[in-house]
């Protein structure tokens, strides 16, 4: 006759002990799958003032942009919205700064701001260049766009943290990049 196996005989305590440190493997090796991306003071976010030393000799145009960036820093999300310390979303904000500092009228949206910028390769981003990514249902339509600080680190206008400073090297970033942009001036 078939006989099954029950837990009456083992312990909840002697199962806890022999479950617990294989949970506790695999959360502590997927946390140790996303530390290169994050930056090397122990997971904190670079400040404004390493950012802008990050910059080196960034001069002129490229660094204004980038500064009049970090005063947006804190501004909550809203949709359609371009105003800074109110509300702005993503493309409200880097049309703004560019019109404010270079006096370039960009569109309104991000597909239409990567389609008037001249795309660029990796290797040739600059500060103050705009960075896109298809973060929508549809993933290969521009929903999304920021301004690129250094090679890595870029600011935005996030629909659940309002403007930060994010990295474009984490997984996330990676799997919606779309492509980089350079605005005509």
């Amino acid at each position: 006759m078939f006989r099954s196996f029950t837990f009456s005989r083992i312990s909840f305590g002697r199962i806890l002990r022999l479950v617990l440190p294989m949970v506790l493997c695999v959360a502590l090796g997927a946390c140790h799958s996303s530390r290169k991306s994050v930056s090397p003071r122990m997971g904190k976010s670079p400040t404004r003032q390493e950012l802008l030393a990050s910059l080196g000799n960034v001069s002129g145009k490229q660094r204004r942009i980038v500064e009049e960036a970090f005063t947006w820093m804190g501004t909550p999300y809203l949709y359609a919205g371009a105003d800074k310390g109110t509300g702005t979303d993503c493309s409200g904000m880097v049309l703004r700064i560019y019109e404010e500092v270079c006096g370039v009228k960009l569109p309104r949206n991000s597909a239409k701001q990567a389609e008037f910028c001249k795309k660029i390769k990796e290797k040739d981003v600059r500060t103050g260049d705009l960075v896109f990514f298809a973060t929508g249902k549809d993933k290969n339509r521009i929903s999304h766009v920021g301004i690129m600080i250094n090679s890595e680190d870029f600011i935005h206008a996030s629909s659940s943290k309002g403007v930060v400073v994010s990295k474009v090297t984490t997984p996330y970033y990676i799997r919606t990049f779309k492509q980089y942009g350079r605005v005509p001036m």
